[in-house]
């Protein structure tokens, strides 16, 4: 069985080229804090960032740090920390661009992408505002409604992200990644041209050989590299292993309303050594 290619965080960051794509999933998904750590460390420019379907403090330190150019979401704040200061502040200067999607529509978008469809019916936006402000999204008459009858359908063009960006519990040496009940990770992998993960750890038994592994892994043949970042969903948490930080992100909440304290947050949690997620 052929091993899939291991790299270094940082060495994974620099396979992310600037102006592409980007797929990130929801922070109580999948939050791939170091590596996004590792993007800005590279200073990656001009991404256009489709959160899946929302985002949180990994988009919200990628606008901050200049690296986005677009998003497309349904979304992005801190949850009860409140706002996403840099997204906001990005959004009313004019900074980025935004698509404004919903949930639904990213989902249904990148099931397309991962079936190789070109676009996806999709009914409840319809006579929406978002609807109504996106010109990439077209509206037909159902062709196989009653004759006479008119029902209208959205369509939605495919997603097909050029990365998606993931973090997980663990992975083999082999490739295998396992996702557990985070379905969606699949579904975005699937959809993805390249696909990047962390992993908490790399373990030498094959995770596809076992009954109870398998059905909650994604095979190697959808996964371009991994990197070993322990703690790498920090300050989100990951799913049974740890508990966000809470006083971090909320700390990170009030610096991220600031320009000057956003700066001092990079180069405290982001630039400076030893490693930023055991700080």
């Amino acid at each position: 069985m052929q091993q899939t290619k291991i790299v270094t965080v940082d060495e994974l960051a620099a396979m992310v080229p600037d102006n592409c794509n980007l797929a990130i999933i929801k922070d109580d998904s999948s939050a791939p804090s170091e590596a996004v750590r590792a993007l800005v460390r590279r200073g990656v420019k001009g991404l256009h960032l489709l959160t899946v379907p929302t985002g949180g403090y990994p988009s919200d330190l990628l606008i901050g740090a200049d690296c986005v150019s677009s998003v497309e979401t349904s979304g992005v704040s801190l949850a009860e920390f409140g706002p996403a200061p840099r997204f906001g502040k990005a959004v009313k200067s004019g900074k980025i661009k935004i698509k404004d999607a919903t949930c639904p529509a990213v989902y249904a978008a990148l099931q397309a992408g991962e079936k190789g469809l070109p676009f996806i019916p999709l009914r409840g936006v319809l006579g929406s505002d978002i609807a109504a402000n996106r010109d990439d999204w077209k509206v037909i008459d159902n062709p196989f409604a009653d004759e006479g009858n008119s029902d209208p359908v959205l369509l939605l063009a495919a997603i097909r992200p050029d990365v998606a960006l993931i973090h997980v519990e663990k992975a083999d040496r082999f490739g295998n990644v396992w996702v557990g009940r985070e379905k969606e990770l699949a579904t975005v992998a699937h959809a993805a041209h390249c696909t990047l993960v962390t992993a908490e750890e790399i373990v030498d038994d094959d995770l596809m050989a076992s009954t109870t592994t398998a059905a909650g892994c994604l095979s190697s043949m959808y996964i371009d590299a991994i990197a070993v970042a322990k703690n790498g969903a920090w300050p989100v948490g990951l799913g049974d292993l740890y508990d966000r930080d809470t006083e971090h992100l909320r700390s990170y909440a009030a610096a991220a309303r600031d320009d000057d304290a956003f700066d001092v947050y990079l180069q405290r949690y982001v630039f400076a050594a030893p490693a930023r997620a055991s700080a």
